[in-house]
């Protein structure tokens, strides 16, 4: 039994010994692995606050380019807008003379042309009724002769056609009477 005995302290001995080594090696160990989580949390600290003054700082320049260019990009748009306005604007007045001018020109060739034939209007107009007058008047007198020879060659021809007819009227008349008498 004292063998027993010795065996057991042996055996807890051992296991005290080994025990606290193993401890004393994990709180070692833990001791690491503090250290490694806080320099890591420490590296991603920093690692985050590198990452947000680069990102703000490169925010920041974008901007600051963007709102030059912009600004820029509209100085050049306002520009360029003034210009195209200004040569619109002289062009349009140009066209908008020439088509006075134009119009102005052909609004004095057409009044002269159109007075020209007016007038030849005018002229042709009177012309032709001074023809038609005197024709008319000149058919008048032909026709006032004529008829009147026609009324006067009538009223000869009837008379001389009674005359012829009242004779021979008056012998078939005679004849008549003469043949119409009763045989005695």
């Amino acid at each position: 039994m004292k063998m027993q005995w010795r065996v057991s302290a042996w055996i807890l001995g051992a296991i005290l010994a080994c025990g606290s080594a193993f401890v004393m090696a994990q709180s070692g160990s833990e001791n690491t692995a503090t250290k490694d989580a806080k320099k890591a949390g420490d590296e991603t600290k920093s690692g985050v606050e590198k990452a947000y003054d680069a990102t703000k700082s490169g925010t920041a320049k974008a901007y600051d380019k963007t709102k030059s260019t912009t600004k820029d990009a509209a100085n050049a748009t306002a520009k360029g807008t003034s210009k195209a306005y200004d040569a619109t604007k002289s062009t349009t007045k140009d066209a908008a003379d020439a088509t006075v001018k134009g119009t102005s020109k052909a609004y004095d060739a057409t009044k002269s042309t159109t007075k020209d034939a007016a007038n030849a209007t005018a002229k042709g107009t009177s012309k032709a009724y001074d023809a038609s007058k005197s024709g008319t008047a000149k058919a008048y007198d032909a026709t006032k002769s004529t008829t009147k020879d026609a009324a006067h060659a009538t009223a000869k021809g009837t008379s001389k056609a009674y005359d012829k007819t009242k004779d021979v009227t008056t012998g078939a008349a005679n004849g008549a009477k003469d043949g119409a008498k009763k045989p005695e």
